[in-house]
């Protein structure tokens, strides 16, 4: 049996959004109910990346952009 819950992709940008703003994992993960793992998963995939002055991206998008070319 499945004991992992089913986060929706808002909801872990909102957390990614909190640790962004100052709240440490701990304290996420605490008040949260979210687990550690989860969490460091999260901000390595939701985490925002400056590409130039015009262009913000999360590692998320650019490794959906990589797929999309390997597979043009």
């Amino acid at each position: 049996m499945n004991n992992y819950k089913k986060y929706d992709e808002e909801f872990k940008k909102s957390i990614v959004n909190l640790h962004q703003n100052g709240k440490t994992q701990s304290q996420l993960s605490k008040e949260y109910g979210v687990s550690m793992s989860a969490l460091h998963k999260w901000i390595k995939l939701y985490s925002q990346v400056r590409i130039d002055d015009d262009t913000i991206l999360t590692a998320k998008q650019i490794k959906d952009l990589q797929k999309r070319n390997a597979r043009l």
